[in-house]
């Protein structure tokens, strides 16, 4: 018998990306309001995906990065400071990231030119 192949809906679930929650559960998830969430979505953090009937659908990136600014708020950051900290933070991580993919392709390179 063949090795089963993952359907594409079971990829998504995989997928930081896919917008599997709703509302009501991504609010749940992160121990918030779904007031909250609205109010991240005015402050332009994040931008959840809407369904055919209109409902804001969430990712696990975005409710990671709502849970971070979960947590600033409650630690008595306004909300627009907040918002601007989480997006410097990812913007800082995704640099670092990068840096460091660039120096192992320059390393890999100066190893293959020494050959």
């Amino acid at each position: 018998m063949p090795p089963e192949t993952p359907s594409p809906a079971a990829d998504r679930f995989d997928d930081d990306d896919y917008p599997a929650y709703t509302m009501g559960r991504a609010a749940e998830m992160i121990g918030a309001t779904p007031g909250f969430l609205r109010s991240l979505g005015e402050a332009r953090l994040i931008t959840p995906l809407r369904s055919e009937g209109g409902h804001r659908r969430y990712s696990r990136y975005q409710l990671r990065i709502a849970a971070r600014a979960r947590e600033l708020v409650d630690g008595g950051t306004p909300i627009d400071a907040a918002c601007r900290i989480v997006i410097l933070e990812d913007q800082l991580e995704e640099a670092l990231r990068l840096n460091e993919e660039l120096r192992r392709t320059t390393a890999d390179s100066s190893g293959a030119a020494e050959s």
